[in-house]
């Protein structure tokens, strides 16, 4: 699959993702979505706090500012349900919560490789 198709069926899934949080009770804001490379190098290039391979340089990954009941909501264990969520609406969906270091605010698509 070409980086421009997985990037569409990502912007499509994180739709999925944003209408199931409010579903579920909860409201976000959007954080990261693309860095751009002026910004944050190459992808391969740490410029940045961004890594050099960002998923986010590939338009494959976004960070959602989570909330309930008016509580902004910034551990990993808090988002572990739309976590849970995204990894089932496709298989290379990855969620940040289960990286090494956890990131539960991330919702990523793996593309050659890179989460």
């Amino acid at each position: 699959m070409t980086l421009g198709q997985k990037q569409r069926i990502f912007a499509k899934l994180a739709a999925q993702l944003i209408q199931y949080a409010y579903a579920q009770g909860y409201e976000v804001t959007l954080g990261d979505a693309y860095r751009d490379p002026r910004v944050h190098g190459d992808m391969g290039v740490k410029k940045s706090y961004s890594s050099a391979s960002s998923s986010h340089k590939e338009r494959l990954a976004i960070d959602l500012n989570l909330f309930k009941d008016g509580q902004y909501l910034t551990t990993s264990e808090a988002h572990k349900p739309l976590g849970e969520y995204w990894k089932s609406l496709h298989a290379d969906c990855r969620w940040g919560g289960d990286f090494r270091t956890p990131d539960g605010n991330h919702y990523s698509m793996t593309h050659q490789g890179r989460a």
